[in-house]
């Protein structure tokens, strides 16, 4: 075994080495990460619990995907994949009219402008990618980034002036063809950043109609607001995936130095009289989809023993209890509105969250603490009952099975749910909700077995009472 060099003197006995290996890395990017650098490869983890989450179907934006349609000149191995080349290639020819119809508003000096604009940044640009920009020619990446930045401004202009365009567009036309680009706009490595975006839109000149900020126009797309509450500021989001990231959490959220290592499921919770509620936005509020928090009773206050949850759960079928719900220790929770596109955006996100947030991985938070709540499909339902869910999937055990998945390869450093967890497994575990919830699964499981229960304790109190009598009388 060769001893390595440790001094100039030791390195000058293999010159004919150490001038090798520099040949071999001089080209190779530092192992230190771009302080810019905000687009990543999704991790292989990630992509192999489900892979067309993170690929885009229609339209490819920015240099990643781009990359890979230039280089990939074999033939596809199925007519699957042939006709997602081909989907690929007649978006490419969409955008060059999106382009040249953007042109035609334009004058020739202005589109000189747009090129030193993207000149001017490039480097900028290259240093978003955690992957190495390897286009051949530096007029060949400028032209990509120019073509892309303008589809996707003109594509945003054209939805805020919907009724002008609705009827002839291409995209605006068709509903299906408008989400499914929608969804590949979203994808971490469908991206491109977010300031060139911003700077080339400030360079046009458009109707009076048009003047609005570029974040405005990315809500009113995405998010079909022109009012979005608390709006980032511009150079706060990076690029799209990171703008959904921003509508989905609250700023009070704050992350705890540990993670949840254990949390019973809803129906184990429910049965220890904890009441699942939704919480009811206000006006005022825009999307605060993580902001989960536990209601206690005013009455615990006074007197810690008296809780009345089981007493609740065991006469939940009279209506004349339900106005003692308030009494009920609950866990708020605002509702999730899930469809067939919500699975692919917070992948994504959360794997922009892995690879860029490590720390406030806030989403990745929620979707871990709602796959303790949710282990089958009773816990799905009972979350679906309580509106606190709201899908078109089919069934409560598509949900579950959704779920269940997006917690998969994820790893959490800290949490923000880390005392919320505390809080419900002090409540499941507390010796007097523990015995009743036992009672109620056995007495007060549904309003039958409820009211027979009910109306046997009537039976028992008279029979004592009966047997009583005599003794009393007697006195």
């Amino acid at each position: 075994m060769k001893k390595m060099p440790t001094s100039d003197a030791d390195c000058s006995y293999g010159q004919g080495q150490c001038s090798e290996l520099i040949i071999a890395v001089k080209d190779v990017r530092h192992a230190q990460r771009h302080s810019k650098c905000c687009i990543y490869k999704v991790p292989n983890k990630l992509r192999e619990v489900k892979e067309e989450a993170y690929t885009p179907k229609l339209i490819s934006i920015g240099p990643v995907h781009h990359n890979k349609k230039e280089q990939d000149n074999k033939e596809p191995a199925n007519k699957k994949e042939q006709d997602h080349k081909k989907e690929l290639e007649n978006m490419e020819i969409l955008k060059l009219r999106y382009f040249k119809e953007f042109l035609c508003r334009i004058t020739c000096e202005g589109l000189m402008e747009f090129e030193k604009i993207i000149e001017k940044r490039i480097e900028d640009i290259r240093n978003c990618y955690a992957e190495e920009i390897s286009l051949p020619e530096k007029e060949d990446f400028v032209k990509m980034i120019l073509v892309d930045s303008i589809f996707v401004i003109e594509l945003f202009l054209r939805t805020a002036a919907r009724e002008d365009y609705e009827k002839d567009d291409y995209i605006l036309s068709k509903p299906w063809l408008e989400e499914g680009i929608k969804h590949d706009l979203i994808l971490l490595e469908n991206q491109l950043p977010f300031f060139i975006l911003d700077e080339l839109h400030h360079h046009i000149e458009s109707s009076p109609s048009f003047r609005k900020s570029f974040i405005e126009l990315a809500c009113k797309y995405f998010f079909h607001n022109d009012n979005c509450k608390n709006i980032p500021k511009e150079k706060e989001v990076k690029h799209f995936t990171d703008l959904q990231r921003y509508f989905y959490y609250s700023p009070k959220l704050k992350s705890s130095d540990r993670t949840i290592e254990h949390l019973h499921s809803a129906t184990k919770l429910d049965t220890a009289g904890l009441n699942f509620k939704k919480w009811k936005l206000k006006s005022s509020e825009d999307r605060r989809l993580l902001d989960i928090h536990i209601k206690k009773p005013n009455l615990s206050e006074i007197c810690p023993r008296f809780i009345c949850s089981w007493l609740l759960h065991c006469l939940h079928f009279l209506k004349f209890f339900r106005c003692l719900k308030c009494m009920q220790t609950s866990l708020v929770i605002p509702q999730f509105v899930i469809n067939h596109g919500t699975e692919h955006i917070f992948r994504n996100i959360m794997a922009l969250e892995q690879c860029h947030y490590p720390k406030e991985a806030y989403i990745c938070n929620y979707i871990v603490l709602l796959d303790f709540l949710i282990n089958t499909r009773d816990d799905a339902e009972l979350l679906v009952d309580k509106k606190i869910i709201v899908h078109s999937l089919g069934s409560s055990k598509e949900v579950a099975k959704m779920v269940n998945k997006l917690g998969k390869e994820i790893v959490e450093k800290n949490s923000c749910y880390h005392d919320l967890a505390v809080e419900l497994n002090k409540h499941y575990k507390n010796w007097w909700n523990k015995n009743i919830a036992s009672l109620k699964a056995v007495y007060f499981r549904d309003i039958w077995r409820g009211t027979a229960t009910f109306v046997g304790i009537i039976v028992l109190l008279v029979t004592i009472g009966n047997f009583l009598r005599p003794f009393v009388y007697h006195k």
